[in-house]
């Protein structure tokens, strides 16, 4: 399969996992607790399922949140994997306030080569690939009774290229709305002193990138856990869209499918 083809296969799979992760949202889903303390529900496992079988045709290996992970010395021989979180932003699936999303990364030698974000309240799905760009879709009456393999078939008829606006004349940051902490107030102090008035907006869920590529922030920094899974999607996303995803301390792109699968410190950001 070539990078459109790879891509058609991903969106339709982020949006299979969408439908079956808004029926169950609106039913009374079981809630677990993992043993790094992080919920998982009945969406996050079917979500999975659902995108795992969608990607199998492509034959590619797979890293996913929600399965077992092939041990470094069998990863580190792929040279093509797929990054998936299954339901990215769990816990604000159970607080059910919409501030979820799915994300599906193609990672080629290291660097992620497609991103598919897609957020199933909002109705919008953000997708890029290396060379062809970064595109958003929001559903409205024209294209809201389209399947999935209709979408996926249409991307670049109804997508809209990122960046989407250009960003605001205030200078703005958008942090985790779960995840706040003392550095992010002081990093928010330090872009005072640089910007003057600072507006400060709070998400959660990979969204946080896609507002950076679309022009809606200027950046998203993060000073807590992360994985490998949570970025590598938007990290294209945004590479396409004339932004970065940045090592916070040397300034490098992240890399993926390396032996710890835990992100850096880093920071979203235009260009």
């Amino acid at each position: 399969m070539d990078a459109r083809a790879l891509l058609k296969t991903g969106v339709k799979a982020a949006l299979l996992a969408g439908e079956e992760i808004l029926r169950i949202y609106l039913t009374d889903f079981h809630v677990e607790t993992k043993s790094d303390n992080t919920p998982v529900t009945t969406a996050d496992k079917a979500s999975g399922a659902i995108i795992a079988r969608e990607l199998a045709s492509t034959a590619i290996p797979l890293i996913s949140e929600e399965d077992t992970i092939a041990p470094y010395e069998e990863r580190k021989n792929w040279s093509r994997v797929w990054l998936i979180d299954p339901l990215d932003g769990t816990k604000e699936y159970v607080k059910r306030n919409g501030e979820f999303a799915v994300n599906i990364a193609l990672v080629e030698n290291n660097l992620p080569t497609i991103g598919i974000i897609y957020s199933p309240i909002l109705k919008q799905i953000y997708f890029g690939a290396k060379g062809l760009g970064s595109f958003r879709i929001t559903w409205n009456t024209s294209i809201t009774e389209l399947t999935p393999d209709r979408i996926a078939d249409a991307l670049f008829e109804y997508g809209h290229p990122l960046p989407l606006q250009i960003t605001p004349a205030v200078y703005t940051m958008v942090a985790s709305r779960s995840h706040l902490s003392r550095e992010i107030n002081d990093y928010l102090d330090k872009l005072k002193r640089l910007y003057g008035e600072v507006t400060l907006i709070n998400a959660g869920s990979s969204i946080k990138q896609c507002w950076v590529a679309e022009g809606k922030a200027h950046e998203y920094p993060r000073f807590g856990k992360t994985m490998e899974w949570d970025t590598a999607a938007g990290q294209c996303i945004l590479e396409e869209a004339g932004g970065a995803l940045l090592h916070f301390e040397t300034g490098q792109p992240l890399t993926y499918n390396k032996e710890d699968l835990q992100n850096p410190y880093f920071v979203a950001k235009r260009l």
